[in-house]
């Protein structure tokens, strides 16, 4: 029976559907974060489900309510990218500094929980400025609605989404037996030198992320380029870096002069540069963050948010929005002992300010180029907190957690409402499905994310200094954006932080976001400290795809490519993490046998 209305749109089905698509997809985006350093949205693979479940099993499927299923499903996931940007920095930082990783679980909750809930509620009233006024383009939500549009081709979809998975679940069995190699090293081969390195990932994740975002991530594989093959050979070249001692072999030197050259040099640009772009984004948002909240002060003056019936009632919004606020607060007082009520009610205000402008950043910047400084806003956010707080690391990170949640709640229930106005989905009903689950994707990407912490053993299963990582195994997760954030913490807490690369690479991202490419400043210092065998097999994804949509068409892309590449990405993060759960249970052993 319809949960609202006659016609099928927010029904019992689309509400189990979505939600049960959403925790999965919660759990593999958690996986992907880690390894990539950037979140995805599920809602393609949501809608391609759909029609096969809703329609072709149940028979009784409508356009609107599969639209209700993945606007369900896509809310769920977002909080997977809020979780791996922040919170993995403490537990990477508890390896040194064990009373770090001793907090309470409630306030982590609280905080994801309430982060989850604002995002909603502070965009929602700005629905009719960035959709029917501005006209933003949001093309994630315009995509998804030429795929809810076209029900013939669902069948055909799921049919190579399945594909795409279980061949991407055999390659990673394959590589966690060791049976093939977890990256192939090209380095000491055709004469290629060690100080110019080519590695490329065994990663059907990897490669399905790069064929998803063709053209509009070749600039993410350029940083990884700019870092390793032309900052690396010049340092390398003319002696920046100390020779190491007791180094046997050329490969060895180089080896020991990465390290040093990535933690001293390549990873403070980066962050840097995450930071200028970030910014260069709020300036460049100003024209319409200014009318998009005149929208909302004449919406506050006249009680309608935007939309008279058509929306949920301003009081619902006020009612949500204070609860989170309450919430965070309460998630403030308990993130540490010497935390009182009065800076509490500080960082609850601080947080909510700064939560409101980057939701509204991210939103406006997802709606004009589907790329946005999310991580560069959280950067900013946990260093405004930190001050606030007086250097406190746990308060700190959790008032992150909060904003970076919310922050990509606002960007997609944005573009869901973009796929509602295209379909013809009631706003109200997108609203009301969207705030049911808002609880439901923070708890599953905490937990996710404590299974493949556990996974590693002492040194955790994440992070620059995790052993597999250290041993170049196939389970390395590097952790980049909780690894730019824990740097950044360290930094400031030392008193001794690298400020001139900061600010070197604050005025390149600055620069960068000139160009007329959306994010490209923040895309550029995210790949500066990732692995760059992760960096290269994404690029070559992109470089694929770019051919393929070259040859066959931009329909071919949407088609035959999408459902395939959402497979690889999907089917390798749910093998590794049924794989993490049978090693924690003995099934199967840390080197892969039973």
């Amino acid at each position: 029976m319809p949960i609202r209305g006659a016609y099928r749109e927010l029904t019992a089905a689309a509400l189990i559907l979505g939600i049960i698509q959403g925790v999965i997809m919660t759990a593999a985006f958690v996986y992907i974060g880690l390894k990539l350093g950037f979140g995805l949205s599920g809602s393609t693979v949501a809608a391609i489900m759909g029609f096969v479940l809703l329609r072709g099993v149940m028979g009784k499927g409508t356009l609107v309510e599969n639209n209700l299923n993945q606007t369900i499903a896509s809310g769920i996931n977002t909080a997977s990218a809020g979780v791996v940007f922040t919170l993995p920095a403490l537990l990477l930082m508890s390896v040194k500094r064990p009373e770090l990783g001793d907090f309470d679980l409630w306030p982590m909750l609280l905080a994801a929980v309430a982060g989850s809930f604002m995002g909603i509620v502070v965009i929602i009233p700005l629905r009719k400025q960035f959709i029917e006024l501005d006209r933003l383009r949001f093309p994630s939500g315009i995509a998804v609605a030429s795929i809810l549009k076209s029900p013939g081709e669902g069948a055909v979809k799921a049919q190579l989404l399945v594909a795409g998975s279980l061949l991407a679940a055999v390659g990673t069995i394959l590589v966690n037996l060791g049976i093939i190699p977890s990256a192939i090293d090209l380095n000491g081969a055709f004469g290629i030198p060690t100080w110019f390195p080519l590695a490329i990932s065994v990663s059907f994740a990897n490669l399905g992320a790069g064929l998803l975002s063709g053209r509009g991530g070749l600039p993410f594989f350029l940083g990884g380029a700019l870092a390793w093959w032309v900052i690396s050979p010049v340092i390398t070249h003319v002696g920046w870096l100390p020779s190491p001692v007791n180094a046997p072999t050329e490969a060895a030197v180089f080896a020991q002069q990465k390290l040093t050259m990535y933690g001293e040099m390549i990873r403070p640009l980066g962050i840097g540069m995450l930071i200028g772009g970030a910014l260069a984004g709020v300036v460049a948002s100003y024209p319409a963050l200014k009318a998009a909240l005149r929208s909302l002060s004449v919406a506050a003056q006249t009680g309608t948010a935007g939309g008279g019936a058509e929306e949920l009632s301003p009081k619902v919004l006020y009612m949500g929005l204070g609860g989170s606020v309450v919430a965070l607060f309460c998630a403030s007082l308990l993130s540490d002992p010497g935390i009182g009520v009065g800076t509490a009610l500080v960082m609850a205000g601080a947080g909510t300010l700064w939560l409101g402008l980057a939701g509204l950043i991210v939103a406006q910047a997802t709606g004009a180029t589907d790329i946005s400084p999310l991580s560069g806003l959280a950067l900013i956010a946990v260093t405004l907190l930190f001050a606030i707080t007086g250097g406190n690391i746990v308060a700190s990170i959790l008032i992150g957690l909060t904003i970076c949640i919310a922050s990509n709640q606002c960007a997609d229930m944005m573009s869901d409402l973009k796929t509602g106005h295209l379909v013809g989905s009631r706003p109200r009903a997108q609203q009301l499905a969207q705030l049911t689950v808002a609880w439901v994707g923070p708890l599953v990407a905490i937990a996710v994310m404590f299974l493949l912490w556990r996974q590693g053993g002492d040194l955790g299963g994440f992070g620059p200094q995790s052993q597999a990582c250290l041993d170049a195994a196939p389970g390395c997760l590097p952790a980049p954006q909780a690894g730019a954030l824990q740097a950044m913490v360290e930094s400031l807490e030392s008193g001794k932080a690298p400020l001139d690369k900061y600010a070197a690479g604050a005025v390149l991202g600055g620069a960068l976001s000139a160009f007329p490419i959306g994010g490209l400043g923040v895309l550029v210092g995210l790949a500066m400290y990732l692995p760059f065998d992760i960096t290269f097999g994404y690029g070559i994804g992109c470089v694929a795809s770019m051919g393929l949509q070259k040859g066959k068409g931009v329909n071919w892309i949407g088609d035959r490519l999408v459902p395939i590449a959402a497979g690889f990405i999907i089917g390798e993060a749910l093998t590794n993490l049924t794989w993490a759960m049978l090693q924690m249970t003995g099934v199967v052993g840390a080197g892969g046998g039973h």
